[in-house]
C-alpha cells in the first residue's frame, strides 16, 4: 500500500517508543494494527463493489446484445416465413389455373352407366302396379 523500506519502519518504530512509551506502545500498536485491519477490509469491500458494478454493467451489455441479436433473427425468419407463404400462394394458383385450362380443354367425360347390383344382392320389390294411390298393404 504504502512504499516504506525497512529502514523507514525501524525509524518510525524508534520515535513512536521515545514518545509514546514503553508502557503504552504494546496497546497503541495493537489499535493501530486493528484500525489497519478495517482499513484493509473497506478498501477489499470497496474494490470488490466495484469489480460487482463493473461485471453487472457487462452482464447487461451482454444481455442487450442477446435480446438485439434475438429481435434479428425473429425478424429474419418471419420475413422468410413471409416469402415462402407467398411463393406457396403462387404456385397454389398457378397449378389451379393449370388445373382450370386442362379442364376447359378436356371433351366432357361420357355419360355415367347406371351401377347394378351383382348377383346375391338384394333387389327391391317391384313397384305396386295395380293400385294406384293405396297402401301396399291394405288390399
Amino acid at each position: 500500500m504504502f512504499d516504506i523500506s525497512f529502514s523507514e519502519m525501524i525509524l518510525i518504530a524508534v520515535v513512536a517508543l521515545v514518545v509514546i512509551g514503553p508502557e503504552r506502545l504494546p496497546k497503541v500498536a495493537r489499535t493501530a494494527g486493528h484500525l489497519l485491519g478495517r482499513l484493509q477490509r473497506y478498501v477489499s469491500d470497496v474494490k470488490s463493489d466495484i469489480n460487482r458494478e463493473i461485471q453487472l454493467d457487462e452482464l447487461k451489455k451482454l444481455r442487450a446484445e442477446i435480446q438485439e441479436s434475438a429481435r434479428s433473427v425473429e425478424q429474419t425468419l418471419s420475413s422468410e416465413m413471409h416469402a415462402a407463404r407467398q411463393a406457396m400462394t403462387q404456385t397454389a394458383q398457378q397449378v389451379s389455373g393449370e388445373n382450370q385450362a386442362a379442364a376447359a380443354n378436356e371433351p366432357p367425360p361420357p355419360a355415367a352407366t347406371p351401377i347394378l347390383p351383382g348377383p346375391g344382392a338384394e333387389t327391391p320389390p317391384p313397384a305396386d302396379q295395380g293400385g294406384a294411390g293405396k297402401p301396399s298393404g291394405l288390399a
